[in-house]
């Protein structure tokens, strides 16, 4: 048996468990804080955004301002500018003028700020998180992984708070699940793309399920390598359109602190209406994608033939299995016309989505503590704490798993350095990162009305004319 390792007798101020995007914003936002010990698991051997979606050209679909600390601290040390700066890259980027860039940039720049925080721990796993009345403490079990995934070492840290970032989860439709599962089947979800590519570009016939940016950006890369006159792609959406995303300027104010404040506020019911009627806002295709598709679809048409690709919405799969040995057969359902039809393809890419990863393991040890609404989630305040019971002195954090608390900008990026600023203002009881107190012209609600400054308030006019 491996012998326990236990943490310095003195408790943190916070461990955060998981480290993507989100955990890593607020690792580097309380970096300079001098008031708090924090530290930060991750099961993976270091730090992977999204390794098998970074497809050549793939860019962000959020600013690079959207970067993790900027919309907080512009001065910050960690910021994307200071990473193109570090790199010798910065009069480059200037004359590039790319307002969003490209996914492979946004990953390397998230591996340089983790390489540099001290307060990342890579390669361990997070076990277990328990409440320890008596000391008032939570108490946090891990096990530090050898290269190899082995047991290393087990150990324990004791500390005042817990941030939860870990993540989504690919999400696999059920009727696929049984071929996704089976060695050897070529049915991958989209965020194995890369891994898998060259086998799937070999492919006599593939199928691309699912019209969110993920299957529009698989579906181009495979149309623009495979030979015209013979693509032999399905591109199938359970969506009535191939739709744009919303990016008109106030739609994006759905992506405020001023929204995420209003949609917090509202009842659980209208909650989640609103979060099933707005995912063109982030579940849409980006309109420079849409055209890429089209204009590479339409310079196959140059010599008078259409290429060999079908694109087909409002489809969803019924069920589907192996025919013989190589092949698929996929059993399809159109919502509209209400026909069904069977397609045989010999590779499918599921870019059907990811979901919040269940928090119910991890946090099996609070369950007698947690606060849950009607529909047996976690209930979390303003501040992104868990609704725990009052005895538990302590509070554990969320990032990204509050997308039913406090609506679509829960997964943007764009978010995170004022989520990370809001959780580290609430964690010291001061204000080490001051944060906006509007952040759209849209009023969203009759009221309350958005507070504004008395600094930034419109003088009152003095008439010109006495009208008495």
């Amino acid at each position: 048996m491996t012998p326990a390792h236990h943490e310095p007798e003195a408790p943190r101020d916070l461990v955060g468990i998981g480290i993507g995007p989100f955990n890593l914003s607020l690792a580097a936002l309380a970096h300079p804080l001098p008031e708090l010990d924090t530290v930060f698991y991750e099961q993976r051997p270091g730090f992977d955004w999204h390794p098998g979606l970074l497809i050549d050209g793939a860019t962000l679909q959020v600013p690079f301002l959207a970067d993790l600390v900027t919309l907080a601290d512009p001065t910050s040390p960690w910021s994307f500018l200071n990473h193109l700066k570090d790199r010798d890259r910065l009069f480059p980027f200037y004359f590039a003028e790319r307002f969003h860039i490209q996914r492979a940039e946004y990953d390397a720049y998230c591996r340089w700020v983790a390489d540099r925080l001290p307060a990342l721990h890579f390669g361990h796993q997070v076990d277990a998180v328990r409440w320890n009345p008596e000391q008032a403490l939570f108490e946090v079990d891990f096990t530090r992984l050898a290269a190899d995934g082995d047991t290393e070492l087990l150990g324990r840290t004791h500390t005042r708070n817990i941030v939860l970032g870990v993540g989504t989860a690919p999400h696999i439709p059920d009727a696929l699940k049984p071929l996704v599962e089976a060695p050897g089947v070529p049915v991958i979800h989209a965020a194995d793309y890369l891994a898998h590519r060259d086998r799937f570009l070999t492919a006599e016939h593939i199928t691309v399920i699912g019209a969110g940016q993920s299957g529009a950006e698989v579906f181009l890369d495979l149309l623009r390598n495979r030979p015209p006159g013979h693509e032999k792609i399905h591109w199938l959406a359970r969506t009535e359109a191939f739709a744009p995303m919303e990016y008109s300027k106030l739609g994006l104010e759905h992506f405020t602190p001023d929204y995420t404040r209003y949609f917090h506020a509202l009842t659980e019911p209208v909650r989640d209406r609103l979060v099933a009627a707005q995912w063109q806002l982030h579940k849409g295709i980006d309109a420079d994608t849409i055209a890429a598709i089209h204009d590479e679809l339409y310079r196959r048409t140059l010599h008078g033939d259409w290429p060999d690709a079908v694109l087909t919405p409002a489809v969803t799969v019924r069920t589907a299995g192996r025919v013989a040995t190589t092949k698929v057969e996929l059993h399809l359902e159109h919502a509209q016309q209400g026909t069904r039809t069977r397609l045989t393809t010999d590779a499918v890419v599921l870019a059907t989505g990811y979901r919040e990863r269940p928090l119910d393991r991890i946090l099996a040890g609070l369950d007698p503590y947690l606060r849950r609404d009607n529909a047996e989630r976690p209930r979390i305040d303003d501040q992104f704490r868990l609704h725990l019971d009052p005895t538990v002195t302590g509070h554990v954090y969320v990032q990204n798993a509050e997308l039913h608390t406090h609506g679509v900008g829960a997964p943007d990026l764009g978010l995170a350095a004022w989520r990370s600023a809001t959780i580290l203002n609430s964690l010291t009881g001061k204000d080490p990162y001051p944060l906006p107190h509007r952040t759209a012209f849209t009023t969203f609600g009759l009221e309350p009305h958005p507070h504004i400054p008395p600094s930034r308030q419109t003088p009152a006019l003095t008439p010109l004319v006495d009208d008495r």
